[in-house]
């Protein structure tokens, strides 16, 4: 099976963003450079994490190698454009993996597809003595690679922040998000908030 491996280093732009209503949104990581354009889908909750280990990868380099970190971009600076059309999801996301190349003092971020060992589980027969070396199951797989300075690091950040926060607000009482027409709220056993 042969994969593809998107590498964008450095990209043109790289940005999380959505597609679709709140309560109903689609999470994208989107890269665009030399003429490609790339956008895998994934969840809330991984652009949240990514974010926020983002935000660690940092500040541990900058502990570690002495990297010279910009300020936190203002929260009205940065790129707040909607994603580039068309929106054609290469792959779901199932692994981010993140690394700091001291060399070139680059973020690498790279999105692993959802690979088939875990959505699917073997069994075999109990009497089988022979063992098999087992293949890495990341080998195969599509991902999107890129490579950005702290700077863009710092960018992709703020907005990330920017794009998980701009769904549906959150109960005030459960923290369950609020639907448009309200939700049954436990905390009010059961009637609409």
């Amino acid at each position: 099976m042969t994969h593809q491996v998107h590498a964008f280093e450095p990209p043109e732009r790289f940005v999380a963003g959505t597609v679709g209503p709140p309560g109903e949104r689609t999470f994208f990581l989107q890269a665009r450079g030399g003429g490609r354009l790339v956008s895998v889908a994934l969840e809330k909750v991984q652009v949240s994490l990514l974010a926020e280990k983002l935000e660690e990868l940092l500040s541990e380099a900058q502990r570690r190698f002495g990297v010279q970190l910009p300020e936190a971009a203002p929260p009205v600076g940065g790129d707040n454009e909607p994603l580039d059309t068309p929106v054609d999801e290469e792959f779901r996301v199932g692994t981010l993996g993140l690394a700091f190349d001291v060399d070139t003092a680059t973020v690498v971020i790279e999105a692993i597809a959802v690979g088939e060992a875990e959505v699917e589980v073997e069994l075999g027969d109990a009497d089988d003595d022979v063992e098999d070396e087992p293949e890495e199951p990341d080998d195969d797989l599509d991902r999107l690679r890129v490579r950005l300075t702290p700077e863009a690091t710092r960018e992709f950040i703020e907005r990330a922040k920017r794009v998980v926060n701009a769904g549906r607000p959150p109960c005030p009482l459960c923290g369950q998000p609020l639907d448009p027409a309200g939700h049954l709220c436990p905390r009010h056993n059961g009637y609409h908030r």
